[in-house]
């Protein structure tokens, strides 16, 4: 059966609000005004192969990943936070607006605020554009998440003191140091949620000799990912898959000590582009950022000792984010509410 958007009811009048969406390669998060946030599931969507139709979104989607058949098409519309399927993406945001029956939302005369990461190029941000006037709305406008991050963290970006924020999302990792409503020094790459994945997925195929599939190396990240140097009593979990040698099915088990290897080296360059955007800093906001530390957001701030570990290699206080997996969603509420005083709108 077809996944189908809810009709509102006729008798009830549309009205145009403020929408924030942090469109992230991992998660989608939309956040209506009055509502609160309204999505909060994984960036993914099921369609039918012959007919197009949409089968499922985000959860129930994520969970068919790996065991769907050919008559399933599953996509993953955002590739390291760019737009790689922008139907997709546009029928996503479509089903999580329309997914709660009590608000009556015309998209036409609503405010849409689109996060996006820091470095992505101009064709990457027209993309986001674009999108935004599929979905038929007039007012739109594009954010770099590191700014909504740092808001949604609890900062004062507006001002003269310095912030700075690592929001390590799923497809991209964004350093920024802001002052006075907006970025002094950015720099971004694509060591994120993902390419962790990929690094769990890669040692155990090579040193366990066991082929397993993205789910399993998120959760296995999720369950015993840890960057603590000293580990006393190592957590362990158990991890299945296909033997590459005999094709059959095989369990092993793990422990954090095991899997802080495979983490290291991805986190060191997380760390290298710290200090590079450190080295880039004024020194007056130096000054600020040293008594006020460094804030992590986004999924990999829940990474057991990512703090410790920072703070080991760049010698500075490291704090995680109040609510590290909503802070730029929740930055778009007060982006959005002052949306003429602190960013522009995009021009052709």
């Amino acid at each position: 059966m077809a996944f189908s958007i809810g009709k509102q009811e006729k008798a009830k009048a549309t009205t145009g609000k403020n929408i924030g969406i942090d469109l992230g390669t991992a998660n989608i998060l939309v956040y209506v005004e009055g509502e609160g946030i309204v999505t909060n599931e994984p960036s993914v969507i099921a369609f039918d192969y012959e007919t197009n139709e949409v089968l499922a979104t985000g959860q129930m989607a994520a969970d068919m990943i790996g065991k769907g058949h050919h008559g399933i098409r599953i996509v993953s519309p955002l590739n390291q936070g760019v737009i790689s399927d922008i139907e997709a993406t546009k029928k996503l945001i479509e089903i999580s607006l329309h997914r709660v029956e009590n608000i009556n939302l015309e998209l036409a005369e609503s405010t849409l605020l689109l996060c996006c990461p820091s470095e992505v190029t101009q064709l990457e941000r027209d993309s986001f554009m674009d999108l935004g006037s599929k979905l038929g709305v007039k007012d739109i406008f594009i954010e770099q998440e590191v700014k909504a991050g740092a808001i949604g963290s609890g900062l004062d970006i507006f001002s003269s003191n310095g912030s700075m924020i690592i929001d390590i999302g799923g497809g991209s990792t964004d350093v920024g140091v802001l002052s006075l409503g907006d970025i002094v020094v950015c720099e971004s790459n694509r060591i994120a949620g993902n390419y962790l994945d990929n690094e769990i997925m890669n040692y155990m195929q090579y040193v366990h000799g066991l082929l397993i599939g993205k789910k399993t190396a998120e959760r296995v990240k999720i369950e015993i990912g840890s960057l603590r140097e000293k580990i006393e009593d190592p957590r362990k979990t158990y991890v299945n898959g296909r033997d590459v040698v005999t094709g059959l099915p095989r369990k092993i088990f793990v422990d954090e000590a095991e899997i802080r290897d495979v983490l290291a080296k991805p986190f060191e360059s997380i760390a290298t582009m710290v200090l590079k955007v450190l080295q880039q800093t004024p020194a007056e906001l130096s000054a600020d950022i040293i008594v006020n530390g460094i804030y992590i957001s986004g999924g990999g701030a829940l990474i057991d000792g990512v703090d410790e570990y920072l703070h080991k290699r760049i010698g500075m206080d490291f704090h995680i984010s109040r609510r590290p997996l909503t802070a730029v969603v929740d930055g778009t509420k007060l982006l959005l509410k002052n949306r003429g005083s602190y960013f522009v709108k995009p021009t052709d």
